[in-house]
């Protein structure tokens, strides 16, 4: 699929990085996943631009990921090319009480960004493993805050590779959701509306949040996060505990002991363990309290 023409036809746009072959596992806070045909980090928006319809002339699968902390790569790796956004992409600046950055930026620099500069908001993503495009995407939450809650805008390369811009209300957003969610849309950057507040209650709230996080989290082992979204009525963890489920596990992969919302990897797991304990975790809560737990882990590749 990934020939070497189209190798040199890459390297001719010039990006920071490209690479045959690379294991997954290094790009995903699970740790897991098989290898990527060909793994590409654009030099900004110019090039990706130009990547993506190379990708479409030559009928070259790819995707674009964030910072890895919401995905399953099989174990048998992707197909196509794998864009990793990173370089020019990882930046945030405030302008009044405007914060506009970079899809590549991690949650904690956006939050302390907007600390910095004294603006309240973002103080639920501050211990959010991810990056702001995976965080628009998927509308990532915590502790009562959601990126819906601040994003007024978002470029966007379409499935054509071609500029776009959506606002306010056609984010679409909803509980782990956005307009992203189908695919064919790739974030490159957000601008986020916030609210002065003294600098000092800003830190003091982020440090709260991320000590409780630490406290309840199992943040010592890679994961995706949480692995099922909150079935309605209910919290996935309680009814994972209740179950009897705490501990358990497949192969590598096992149900935190800390905190039954998470599978974790508790050495050399695979994607077919983490899938097959997902299963199992769906069934057993299914036939014990009839909730269908649905995953918020996205499931990639071949």
């Amino acid at each position: 699929m990934v020939t070497e023409s189209f190798v040199q036809e890459v390297l001719a746009i010039q990006p920071v990085n490209v690479e045959r072959n690379v294991p997954m596992s290094r790009y995903t806070t699970f740790q897991i996943g098989g290898p990527a045909d060909l793994f590409v980090e654009p030099a900004g928006e110019e090039a990706f631009s130009r990547l993506v319809k190379l990708c479409r002339s030559k009928n070259v699968p790819f995707l674009l990921i964030g910072a890895g902390s919401n995905l399953l790569v099989s174990d048998a790796g992707i197909d196509g090319v794998v864009f990793r956004l990173s370089g020019a992409f990882d930046y945030a600046k405030a302008s009044g009480t405007e914060l506009e950055a970079g899809a590549a930026t991690s949650l904690a620099k956006l939050a302390k960004t907007a600390q910095r500069a004294a603006l309240s908001g973002l103080e639920f993503a501050s211990g959010i493993p991810g990056s702001l495009g995976g965080a628009v995407f998927m509308n990532a939450g915590a502790y009562g805050g959601e990126m819906k809650d601040v994003v007024t805008q978002t470029r966007f390369l379409d499935e054509n590779g071609d500029m776009q811009t959506v606002s306010r209300s056609e984010h679409d957003f909803s509980y782990r959701h956005s307009v992203f969610s189908a695919g064919g849309k790739f974030i490159l950057s957000a601008k986020m509306s916030l609210s002065p507040k003294n600098p000092d209650e800003i830190l003091a709230s982020m440090r709260d949040l991320n000590a409780r996080r630490k406290e309840k989290q199992p943040l010592e082992k890679p994961s995706a996060g949480s692995t099922f979204k909150r079935p309605e009525g209910f919290f996935a963890a309680k009814l994972i505990e209740d179950a009897g489920l705490k501990g358990a596990g497949v192969g590598g992969a096992g149900v935190s002991e800390k905190h039954a919302g998470f599978i974790v990897n508790n050495g050399g797991a695979t994607c077919e363990d983490v899938v097959r304990l997902i299963a199992k975790v769906q069934e057993t809560v299914f036939s014990k309290f009839g909730v269908t737990l649905e995953p918020e882990v996205k499931v990639i590749g071949r």
